[in-house]
């Protein structure tokens, strides 16, 4: 009697484990229904959000694992809080990295192993007192956030927001000048559109071509184009030249960034640059300079990481409403992600 009891009671403790089992595989595969559940809805909101719309129900299956996979990546990010930065689910959730490195960063990089052809003076040279902190923005130099889009022409927007700054500092007003100018025009050489350029390269064009025209008279439309000699004729602004900020110096980034503007190249191609959010950018980045940029100020947070204030041209939507603190005086002569290998800056 006594071992029947005992099978007995084996028994029923198998079929109480076996529930238990079966109700935790069942609460389990629940959960995952309601986060894939979930994860569609904020796709779906997403697209809405950023006017989304996938040519066929393939690709949108398609850019959703990536979707998924990405808002995984960035909220793990934000939960491990190992960095002073946070990522966000911007408008470029539904790329992979590499895509949004092919569309977006343009810089042409090559250059710098071929040789750099180095402007032959640096006015600021001499300069030794600069201001603990500085942004070009609060003195009226720098003009709202723009979007490249698809082109692949942010040297354009690095030479055209300098080329503001000057203008504004020189001349006391503050124009919108026209990228697509550059990107139609300017076709010789290095600069080739939506297919990559170079800010030196852009400001020799400006300057060669008598000066740039406004933004309202030749709008940016974000694809190549044939050059409109009659618009490109209308000169709002002029510079004088260029010079370059001697290569792999910080010291000397920051004496011309306290004078103007500066456009500048940085490596962009991570993840983490793709989804920044907000905070000082520590990386991890490289010095294979993708991406042209500008700097406009300088400055440091309370507890004292000193970082560049960087304007990009992704729209209001990414970033710090369009704009990225980057750490400044960093060990690397190069800069963090190269931002003191290229720097130059036009002149009035």
């Amino acid at each position: 009697m006594g071992f029947i009891n005992k099978w007995q009671f084996v028994y029923l403790a198998l079929v109480i484990s076996l529930g238990t089992w079966a109700k935790y595989n069942v609460e389990a595969t629940s959960r995952s229904l309601q986060d894939a559940s979930t994860l569609k809805i904020r796709h779906e909101e997403w697209m809405s959000r950023h006017g989304i719309v996938y040519k066929d129900a393939d690709e949108k299956a398609k850019r959703f694992e990536i979707f998924k996979e990405n808002v995984a990546r960035i909220e793990a990010f934000n939960r491990a809080a190992i960095k002073p930065y946070k990522l966000g689910i911007n408008k470029f959730a539904d790329l992979t990295n590499e895509e949004f490195i092919t569309k977006r960063n343009k810089f042409k990089a090559h250059v710098c192993d071929s040789g750099r052809a180095i402007s032959t003076s640096f006015k600021y040279e001499n300069v030794t007192s600069v201001p603990s902190a500085l942004d070009w923005r609060k003195k009226g130099a720098v003009t709202p956030v723009k979007d490249q889009g698809q082109c692949g022409c942010c040297w354009a927007f690095s030479t055209v927001a300098a080329m503001e700054g000057i203008t504004k500092l020189s001349t006391g007003k503050l124009l919108s000048l026209s990228e697509q100018e550059l990107v139609d025009c300017d076709v010789k050489g290095e600069d080739q559109g939506c297919n990559g350029g170079l800010m030196d390269e852009a400001f020799k064009f400006i300057q060669h071509n008598g000066g740039l025209t406004t933004e309202a008279n030749y709008p940016y439309e974000g694809v190549d184009g044939t050059c409109n000699a009659k618009k490109e004729a209308t000169h709002a602004a002029k510079i004088t030249g260029y010079e370059d900020v001697p290569a792999n110096s910080e010291k000397d980034l920051l004496k011309a960034v306290t004078h103007q503007p500066v456009s500048v190249a940085i490596d962009a191609s991570g993840f983490e640059f793709q989804f920044y959010s907000g905070g000082v950018f520590t990386g991890a980045c490289g010095t294979n300079l993708d991406h042209g940029v500008t700097a406009v100020g300088y400055g440091a947070t309370k507890d004292g990481t000193k970082y560049w204030l960087v304007k990009n041209s992704w729209g209001k939507q990414w970033g710090e409403k369009g704009y990225i603190r980057m750490q400044r005086d960093v060990d690397a002569k190069e800069g963090l992600c190269g931002i003191a290998m290229m720097a130059s800056y036009p002149t009035a």
